[in-house]
């Protein structure tokens, strides 16, 4: 069997959402930027930049939305560990008559 490692475990939810919003900080600045940048430029680079303040907050979506890549190992279940099922039910035997069946004199003193 193999033994189960660190390395092979996915990434923390913390680390998942640091890391997404981290794309998208990055990719809102460079929009900031294109946004500056049209009142400093003429001619095609204006329609750069205009396309790229108008599209990146898409692409910042979109990229920040994105599951991270999965490792290649997946995670290895261990062996000892087997998810207990319930047992099967089973109706109560009906071998001995209960005690309220019989007539009152039977039962007898105890």
């Amino acid at each position: 069997m193999k033994h189960q490692s660190i390395t092979t475990l996915p990434p923390s939810p913390e680390e998942e959402r640091r890391s997404r919003m981290i794309k998208y900080s990055i990719t809102m600045s460079i929009r900031v930027l294109c946004i500056f940048a049209m009142l400093f430029v003429d001619g095609w680079w204006l329609a750069v930049c205009a396309a790229g303040a108008v599209f990146l907050p898409y692409v910042a979506v979109v990229l920040a939305n994105v599951a991270s890549p999965t490792r290649r190992q997946p995670v290895l279940r261990p062996g000892t560990i087997v998810p207990a099922a319930p047992p099967p039910f089973e109706p109560p035997h009906d071998d001995a008559p209960e005690q309220a069946d019989r007539p009152s004199d039977e039962r007898g003193a105890e």
